[in-house]
């Protein structure tokens, strides 16, 4: 299964981290690892080279993890955060559709 983690902090979302193989189908045919990785790479490039936030990733192969961390603050936070409110709806629709194959939490 697929854990998707928001963090949030006073309303706002300060990152988030995914981990795991859904396990929908084998490897390479898994419908539901290959939207969830777009979905979190179109995130982290808007995120990153579009908006310019300068968020921490770390990327470890090892547990299939992929963790953002946002800083404190910066210039465009308004775009940063409706990147991460599409990105959350976008997982929850997934979710609802793929429901034994992927977990959406906010933390």
């Amino acid at each position: 299964m697929t854990k998707c983690e928001f963090f949030t902090e006073n309303d706002r979302i300060t990152g988030f981290s995914v981990s795991g193989h859904s396990g929908y189908a084998e490897a390479g045919a898994d419908v539901v690892c290959a939207a969830v990785s777009a979905v979190v790479t179109m995130a982290e490039a808007t995120i990153n080279d579009v908006c310019g936030a300068k968020a921490k990733v770390r990327v470890k192969d090892a547990d299939a993890r992929v963790t953002l961390t946002l800083p404190a603050s910066c210039d465009e936070e308004e775009s940063v955060q409706a990147v991460l409110a599409g990105m959350l709806l976008t997982l929850c629709s997934l979710r609802d559709d793929y429901p034994d194959y992927i977990e959406v939490l906010e933390v």
